[in-house]
């Protein structure tokens, strides 16, 4: 090929805006001339890279709009030292069980079992399967739907969580909220119900909720739709931090104080 029509392909992928194939088709010629490869077998090599590279951004995409607070994959979970949680359940789930049957999860459990991290874990593994996932914990959606509300834009932020096939509420601490925001939170939780998948964390068991929703009677309506077709498991065990506070005092040298 001349030189002048190679500038011209250059030119003409990055204007229909195809910079994988912009990035590669030169070298990937090269090696089909070298091997006198038919044209039909380049051109598939050649388009299976923007493929690839397309769906690897779209994944990419997905895991950024989700708002993860830190990358967290199951592989990295000790089951061992959370017996309670079910490890072929959480594979089940990973591979979007409960996302396809619009069930929900809750995980209950103390500060620093492994909630957070199992919750992050499963969004992942869904949003890297084509899932739309979105972490928050559940003090940040309450104040984003007590802004939109003020901004006359709830319906709309309520109509872009619809669409979500998981959305993860993560309770960080032992919070409640105004009678406002609890009823704002209820209804986004009841917009789901029967339709999308919810997961949930939560550090107090469900006794104790009311606490946190204003009353009995708002507590059990949300208990009756969250429970429902749902998983729930109680990770007991002690602290994941505190465990790893301990190996590493115990892994010092007293001698050396290291």
């Amino acid at each position: 090929m001349t030189d002048a029509n190679a500038l011209l392909v250059t030119a003409n992928l990055k204007t229909l805006k195809l910079p994988a194939l912009r990035a590669e088709w030169d070298q990937l010629a090269r090696e089909a001339a070298a091997a006198n490869e038919p044209y039909d077998a380049y051109l598939v090599r050649l388009t299976e890279v923007e493929v690839t590279a397309r769906a690897a951004n779209a994944v990419a995409a997905r895991i950024r709009a989700a708002g993860f607070p830190v990358v967290k994959d199951r592989d990295t979970f000790d089951f061992t030292a959370c017996p309670s949680v079910p490890k072929h359940k959480i594979l089940e789930l990973a591979r979007g069980a409960g996302v396809d049957q619009q069930t929900n999860l809750c995980l209950i459990g103390g500060s620093g079992t492994g909630k957070t991290h199992l919750a992050t874990a499963l969004g992942l593994a869904l949003g890297r399967a084509g899932q739309r996932v979105r972490f928050v914990t559940a003090a940040g959606l309450v104040t984003q739907l007590e802004k939109a509300q003020q901004e006359h834009r709830l319906d709309r932020m309520r109509t872009t969580l619809d669409r979500l096939d998981l959305l993860i509420v993560d309770e960080r601490g032992y919070l409640s909220f105004s009678r406002a925001g609890a009823e704002l939170l209820f209804q986004v939780f009841a917009d789901r119900y029967e339709r999308r998948s919810l997961l949930v964390t939560r550090n107090l068991p469900f006794g104790e909720w009311g606490q946190v929703f204003q009353g009995e009677r708002m507590t059990a309506a949300l208990l009756d739709r969250l429970t429902h077709q749902c998983d729930i498991f109680e990770m007991s065990g002690e602290s994941y931090r505190f465990r790893e506070s301990m190996k590493a005092k115990a892994g010092k040298d007293p001698k050396k104080g290291k």
